[in-house]
């Protein structure tokens, strides 16, 4: 009887976690998700489809999960490269741009919108240099959402990527090389296999929270109508109206997206799993 309530307890104080921790995923996830379920489910079909289905709600979720996605692919190439050369390169100031990678999270969103736009108008820094020679317009308009998304999502492949490629031995890539691997043949075969599942892990982040972003985007959006307006301002936009209904009915909508695209990643990384050791 002993010996199988010591096995029982041999991890001491579980119970008591698994309570708390349920407890506090019900409160912080489960119940608001069950909320905004239960508030959109007193539109009818009709509404509910009228709701989803109107071009200007279309046209906003179709920008900002396109966008976000977009957002999300190029900070999978150009924040690893950054990874890489945090990691593997000393060159003066190198601590200040590793502490710059933080930015965009630790500024206010409000702070980073204002910023964005100041440099992308017609009148900053950049955006006059784009519409005197080019006739390139960057602020209000989906370009200027993709740069803002882009802006915030960085930092989530950067701190991904880096601590994987901090732990990578080098002996596997100095192995590959005695063999006549080329510096191609290298990262393609011995490093891409083994950063691949962090590379998923900081797109699926940077995805997550580039398309429910407000603050960093509105003021360079514009918010025109058709154009450059976003799905959380569609979301306000109800809320001001008090139609709490159509609100939560998009937000589930941009919901049942996120949730698609990263199960997508799940199983995607699931599938690599097997490619993670190098090939040499």
């Amino acid at each position: 009887m002993t010996s199988l309530a010591r096995r029982q307890n041999i991890v001491p104080g579980f119970r008591v976690t698994l309570g708390v921790t349920l407890c506090y995923l019900a409160l912080m996830v489960i119940i608001p998700l069950a909320g905004l379920v239960f508030k959109t489910s007193t539109l009818s079909w009709d509404q509910l489809w009228h709701t989803l289905t109107s071009a200007r709600v279309l046209a906003a979720v179709r920008l900002s999960v396109g966008a976000a996605l977009a957002a999300a692919a190029v900070n999978a190439v150009f924040g690893t490269l950054l990874a890489w050369v945090l990691t593997r390169y000393k060159f003066p100031g190198r601590s200040l741009v590793d502490a710059m990678v933080d930015l965009p999270v630790a500024l206010p969103t409000a702070v980073a919108g204002l910023a964005l736009t100041a440099i992308y108008s017609e009148h900053g820094v950049i955006g006059r240099i784009t519409q005197e020679y080019w006739g390139w317009s960057i602020a209000f308009t989906p370009t200027g959402v993709f740069i803002a998304l882009v802006f915030v999502g960085i930092p989530f492949l950067v701190r991904t990527v880096q601590p994987v490629l901090q732990d990578l031995e080098k002996a596997h890539e100095e192995a590959g090389a005695t063999l006549g691997a080329s510096s191609w043949q290298n990262f393609r075969f011995i490093l891409l296999p083994q950063l691949a599942p962090a590379i998923l892990t900081g797109a699926a982040l940077a995805f997550g929270r580039a398309v429910g972003e407000y603050g960093s985007v509105i003021f360079i959006a514009g918010n025109v109508p058709m154009i450059s307006e976003i799905a959380p301002l569609m979301i306000i936009s109800k809320l001001e109206q008090y139609d709490y209904a159509g609100a939560t009915a998009i937000a589930l909508l941009l919901l049942g997206i996120s949730i698609i695209v990263l199960m997508t990643v799940n199983h995607l990384q699931a599938r690599l799993q097997h490619y993670r050791q190098p090939l040499v």
